[in-house]
């Protein structure tokens, strides 16, 4: 039997996550929001049967089983650990809290309730092109692991801003597109490569400051371009370009090159390039259309990329095999989510980023470190 959520947010990916829960089989239970009457104009919208802006009123419902964190990163952490404290299945959005403290303590609750699935939305790991390049990676198509040499990840895309003040303008909130992009690229890159970064170099800037809706006394922080290096822990050097200045597009390229040849995906489709062969072949392409998932939102459809759609219509897909019965064993397992991103995959991309703002403010390369205790 598949459990009852209890949903945390109500922007644009709640609107696109709660109608392709319910068509799979998923009730929802009860939703959260910020201010009580956005929560009920939600609940409304998505015929959710209970709203609230109290935490505790979801967490301690006795029909709520499984938690989905969809609002903005300052909560993550208390919601987590809260959650898995009183036995309730978690999945968090990204960033993994604000800071490796934060982080820290979701995985110690993550470790402590080790029967509890906890996993981050980090939904690229799961989007065909990339576990098709992860495979081939694996089957040594660059060479082996010493053997990669480079991979370029290039984002451009439009402000994540909406048309008023909100978390998503200050940085102190998780705001921006570090957290917000580079959390999936650094989690990507470490899951592609099985690699982790050692050391980064970065430049995190915010451009934009004031829009025509958002001025006056409060002012635009969260940073709307960033481009770092990072050295891996096996030899590899990661270049990454995240672009907010390009509206009304969206343009992902992730290339890993190696001995043998590269590989690269462009948007949904795998490409490889064997060395000493006179052009790219094709792998993967992404032909899947989205409305076989069911219906969805066209405001929300406008504002979240189509690869990270895909990637997390397939992750929660994944996870309702998970809460499937397995032979005369009723309950769940976690093979199905094998592959999702863990708490502790969440304290290291926090590590990441906090190494990466800290070279930005000091203009230097910084060694990555991740804390055991706070």
């Amino acid at each position: 039997m598949l459990p009852g959520i209890g949903v945390f947010g109500t922007g644009n990916v709640v609107k696109v996550v709660v109608p392709f829960l319910r068509e799979k089989g998923f009730k929802i239970e009860a939703i959260w929001g910020r201010a009580l009457k956005e929560a009920q104009d939600v609940a409304k919208e998505l015929e959710i049967p209970f709203f609230t802006n109290k935490i505790d009123d979801v967490l301690l419902r006795k029909d709520v089983d499984l938690i989905f964190i969809i609002c903005s990163p300052n909560l993550h952490s208390q919601i987590s650990v809260k959650a898995l404290g009183i036995g309730k299945h978690v999945l968090c959005d990204k960033p993994a809290g604000l800071c490796q403290s934060e982080a820290l303590k979701m995985v110690r609750a993550s470790q402590y309730y080790p029967s509890l699935i906890s996993i981050v939305n980090h939904s690229l790991r799961f989007l065909p092109a990339f576990t098709q390049m992860r495979k081939a990676i694996m089957d040594g198509f660059l060479g082996n692991e010493e053997e990669i040499t480079v991979c370029d990840v290039r984002v451009q895309m439009g402000s994540l801003l909406h048309d008023y003040y909100d978390w998503l303008c200050d940085d102190t909130m998780g705001g921006g597109v570090l957290t917000l992009v580079g959390s999936h690229v650094i989690d990507l890159v470490s899951h592609l490569l099985s690699q982790r970064a050692v050391r980064v170099h970065g430049v995190v800037r915010t451009f934009i400051k004031t829009t025509k809706e958002i001025n006056g006394i409060r002012h635009i922080s969260s940073p709307d371009f960033c481009t770092f290096q990072m050295e891996m822990n096996k030899g590899a050097l990661v270049t990454v370009t995240l672009n907010n200045h390009l509206p009304g597009m969206f343009n992902q390229e992730v290339i890993i090159c190696g001995k043998g040849g590269h590989l690269v995906v462009r948007g949904g489709d795998l490409y490889r390039y064997k060395a000493g062969s006179s052009k790219e072949e094709v792998m993967y392409l992404d032909v899947e259309d989205l409305q076989k998932y069911g219906s969805i939102n066209p405001i929300a459809a406008n504002v979240i990329p189509r690869p990270y759609m895909k990637g997390l219509f397939k992750m929660m897909g994944a996870l309702r095999e998970a809460f499937l019965p397995v032979e005369d064993k009723r309950g769940w397992i976690k093979e199905p989510v094998a592959s999702a991103a863990t708490f502790e995959d969440g304290l290291y991309v926090q590590a990441v980023i906090d190494a990466l703002r800290k070279s930005s403010a000091n203009r230097e390369w910084i060694k990555v470190e991740q804390i055991l205790e706070g």
